[in-house]
């Protein structure tokens, strides 16, 4: 029986991932020979995360998407928010498992976001994540930080900040649950598109490997992230522009609710669409054509300027 090769960034989070999909596999085949390949990418490299005159868009995952294409790896395991909503030829999204919890956190050392003292100064590297704090809480202060969970919870004492905003699912896949302060309501903090999700990724033509990862796809997520990453691609998600989704499948409805908001934070837009879960794109489209008549266009466009 051919070997499998899964590979993944070296991170500790991206490991913890990657060995979760192992493990996933050889409970579905328990003879299926499996190894685990590190494979660092731009983004491990280059702190800065969105070098300058470009968007990012790749770093995370390029090194790993070449590893597939010239066959040294037969499975990519992704945080899907890193994965952009165009996949390169040849390669295929194979399935999407469950996804944990979508919300952002905070971890504060001044206790919950209503209890912080004006001009408290909270640290995140996402304009998404900075516009929703801002205009929920527009007394406080943001401050830049890059680097995985570990180097931003460093941060929050040794850069003398009051506060990070991480996402739930990192801090639940790495055991530090604990150290929430206070999970964000969804009203006023939505989450980035794929947010809490993993993406399995693997050469278009490898029609045995997608046979063996069937059982790890995940219906009501794979609709969610479908109409997700539908309404980013059309709305134009290829800039810095704050854009977020949240899609969520309750029976026989798939529920979706985006924003697009200036890096100004001058404008924020929100709207949501329901639709059948069996249809996600249609969803995704339908909400994105809803936002860009309400502005999205020139806010987008605003972003592009702002980050060239």
């Amino acid at each position: 029986m051919r070997r499998i090769v899964v590979g993944s960034r070296g991170s500790r989070l991206a490991l913890i991932q990657a060995e979760w999909v192992l493990a996933k596999l050889k409970e579905a085949h328990p003879s299926l020979p499996l190894s685990l390949t590190k494979i660092t990418t731009t983004g491990d490299r280059d702190s800065r995360l969105f070098p300058k005159g470009g968007t990012g868009e790749r770093i995370f995952v390029k090194e790993l998407e070449e590893a597939l294409l010239d066959g040294r790896i037969d499975v990519a395991v992704h945080s899907l928010k890193d994965l952009p909503t165009q996949i390169p030829q040849g390669l295929s999204l194979a399935a999407v498992p469950a996804r944990l919890d979508p919300r952002d956190v905070l971890v504060s050392r001044g206790g919950k976001l209503s209890e912080l003292a004006p001009g408290a100064r909270i640290g995140t590297g996402s304009p998404r994540r900075a516009v929703q704090l801002l205009a929920h809480r527009p007394d406080l202060e943001v401050a830049g930080v890059r680097g995985n969970v570990d180097t931003r919870l460093r941060k929050l004492y040794s850069d003398e900040l009051d506060g990070v905003i991480l996402a739930a699912a990192a801090l639940t896949r790495l055991g530090w649950e604990d150290r929430i302060t206070e999970y964000l309501p969804l009203e006023h903090f939505l989450p980035a598109v794929g947010q809490g999700a993993l993406g399995i990724e693997i050469r278009g033509d490898d029609a045995e490997t997608a046979a063996l990862l069937s059982p790890l796809n995940h219906q009501p997520t794979w609709s969610s992230m479908v109409a997700e990453r539908t309404f980013l691609r059309e709305v134009g998600g290829g800039c810095r522009a704050p854009i977020a989704a949240l899609g969520t499948v309750i029976e026989d409805r798939l529920r979706l609710e985006g924003m697009v908001a200036s890096p100004s934070q001058r404008v924020v837009l929100r709207a949501s669409e329901e639709g059948n879960p069996l249809a996600p794109d249609e969803v995704g489209a339908r909400l994105a054509r809803r936002l860009l008549e309400m502005g999205a266009l020139e806010i987008i466009a605003e972003a592009r300027l702002r980050w060239e």
